[in-house]
């Protein structure tokens, strides 16, 4: 705009022209601003492809990787897992067996090792006896036999121990213990319960004293009879000569002499 003014002189007012000149200015430092950062980006995101190793592009271990990660993602989903064991595959577990001894076995041991320990006892006694025998006592035979005598001597050898084949008071057997006590008074009788019966008479039990012989119908055993349906003998392994009720009534009397 041109005015006069009143000293004649011209003089141009430039109104609104440098604020918008300032503005432009600023405008276009901020696009290259700009645009310096978008091209230093590029640049850079070029340098980082180049710099990743091979394996970074490998698309077989990228395809592992998508499927580690979904299958993590439905482990996270589910916040459970569950284990299948085959049922062929389940281990059997068995309790060990043991067993232990009962009171009534131990007791039985015990007893069984007593018994052994008695019968070598036995033996040892036996095989150590050095007193007289039958024959001794026939070598020089009393004056007279009396039935009483035979009770009497027979009864000194209560508890003499049953042995099989026995002869003396080291233990007798049952033909071994009469021919024993016979042999005292004089009479033989040999080692046998049915020699022992034929050497004698066949009484009735009626008639039966004590002295005689008591012999069992089947010749399994003898013994001298003690009066009152009683017996002396020698009854059989593990007992000892004692005086004891007839157990049967399959017996007979016999008188020696």
């Amino acid at each position: 705009m041109i005015q006069g003014t009143d000293s004649g002189s011209v003089a141009r007012t430039d109104t609104g022209s440098s604020t918008p000149r300032t503005t432009r200015s600023r405008r276009s430092s901020l696009r290259g601003t700009a645009l310096n950062v978008t091209v230093m980006a590029v640049a850079t995101g070029i340098v980082a492809t180049l710099a990743l190793p091979g394996y970074a592009v490998n698309p077989a271990a990228n395809a592992d990787g998508v499927e580690a990660a979904e299958a993590m993602a439905q482990l996270r989903a589910t916040q459970s897992q569950s284990l299948t064991v085959e049922s062929e595959t389940a281990q059997t577990v068995s309790r060990d067996q043991f067993t232990a001894t009962s009171e009534e076995e131990l007791a039985a041991a015990q007893a069984a090792q007593a018994a052994a320990e008695r019968r070598a006892e036995l033996a040892a006694s036996y095989t150590a006896y050095s007193g007289p025998t039958a024959q001794d006592f026939l070598a020089a035979p009393p004056a007279s036999y009396s039935q009483s005598a035979v009770v009497n001597i027979g009864l000194q050898y209560v508890g003499t121990p049953y042995q099989y084949g026995g002869t003396t008071p080291a233990g007798f057997d049952c033909s071994g213990f009469t021919a024993y006590v016979f042999a005292q008074v004089g009479i033989a009788l040999p080692h046998s319960v049915s020699g022992q019966a034929s050497m004698g008479t066949r009484i009735s039990r009626a008639d039966a004293v004590p002295g005689d012989l008591v012999v069992l119908n089947d010749h399994s055993h003898i013994g001298i009879y003690m009066g009152n349906g009683a017996i002396l003998d020698a009854p059989y392994p593990g007992k000892t000569v004692q005086a004891r009720p007839l157990w049967t009534d399959a017996y007979y009397i016999v008188r020696i002499g």
